[in-house]
Parts: structure tokens; C-alpha cells; sequence
């Protein structure tokens, strides 16, 4: 039997499915930086204040934006507005034309999958509420290679 993100568009999906394809890795609870001539995007190591960093969740999901205005909200019209977006991100690759990766948790069933896949943050971050601004640049890694996000 087809699961919903098979056979339906990411406009077509309800409230509940749409939030289950987040596969909580939390890179998209991570501070990036943009090159200004090539609008290039860099990662950083450094989290938002409310990221959870041992479970990668939102600490207050529901009231994110009374503490940081600026928090991405994504939405099926917004997907690829949104270039800071993983490649491995489920709405991305879905907006893609692709299939979830096999480490997804709607794909294999375990919620934490993305975590002994090594593709969340958990434990490898640091808050913002503890570094200056000033100094993001010096936080800046690279998580994944693409081979690494299929």
C-alpha cells in the first residue's frame, strides 16, 4: 500500500502529515551564514536557543516566533524559497520529485533512525544564547556530503 508522501502533493497533505515528514535532524534549527556575492550558504555548529540538542526539537514549538520572530515556517508554497534547506530535508526532497531517504522515520519506522544514521545534530552543536554574533563565521562546518543524505 502507497504511503501518503507517495502518492500526494505536499499541498495536498494534511496538518498531521505534513508536520511527520520533519525527520528532526535539526539543521534547519542551525544558524547558517550567506555569502552576499554568491549567496553560497554555510552552515555553522551553532543551534537556536530552543533547539533541544540531545533530542533535536523545538523546545517550544507551538510559541517559537514569540521567541525568535524570524524562525523558518515552512510551507508547500515556501519549499524552495527556502535554499538553506538540507538536501536531505523531507520536504525539500519530496518538492524534488524525490522518494525519503531509507533512515527516515516514517520510512523505517524508528524515531530515532536519523540519529544512528548520523544525520541529526544531536550532540553536535552549540547554543547561540552562549556565542557572539561576531563570531558565527569561526563555527562554520560541513555536516554531510550528498552520498551521506540519500
Amino acid at each position: 500500500m502507497a504511503q501518503f508522501w507517495e502518492h500526494k502533493a505536499l499541498e495536498e497533505m494534511s496538518r498531521k502529515e505534513w508536520e511527520s515528514l520533519c525527520d528532526g535532524c535539526g539543521r534547519c534549527c542551525l544558524n547558517k551564514l550567506e555569502d552576499t556575492d554568491t549567496f553560497e550558504i554555510f552552515y555553522t555548529n551553532i543551534a537556536c536557543k530552543l533547539l533541544d540538542a540531545q533530542r533535536c526539537q523545538c523546545k517550544n514549538y507551538k510559541k517559537r516566533h514569540d521567541f525568535v520572530p524570524d524562525c523558518l515556517v515552512l510551507t508547500p508554497a515556501n519549499v524552495f524559497e527556502n535554499t538553506a534547506l538540507p538536501s536531505s530535508c523531507a520536504y525539500r526532497r519530496l518538492a524534488e520529485g524525490k522518494t525519503l531517504a531509507a533512515w527516515h522515520p516514517l520510512v523505517s519506522g524508528d524515531a530515532n533512525s536519523v540519529h544512528a544514521a548520523g544525520i541529526s545534530v544531536t550532540g553536535r552543536t552549540y547554543s547561540e544564547e552562549f556565542i557572539p554574533e561576531d563570531d558565527f563565521e569561526a563555527y562554520i562546518v560541513h555536516w554531510f556530503d550528498d552520498e551521506d543524505e540519500r
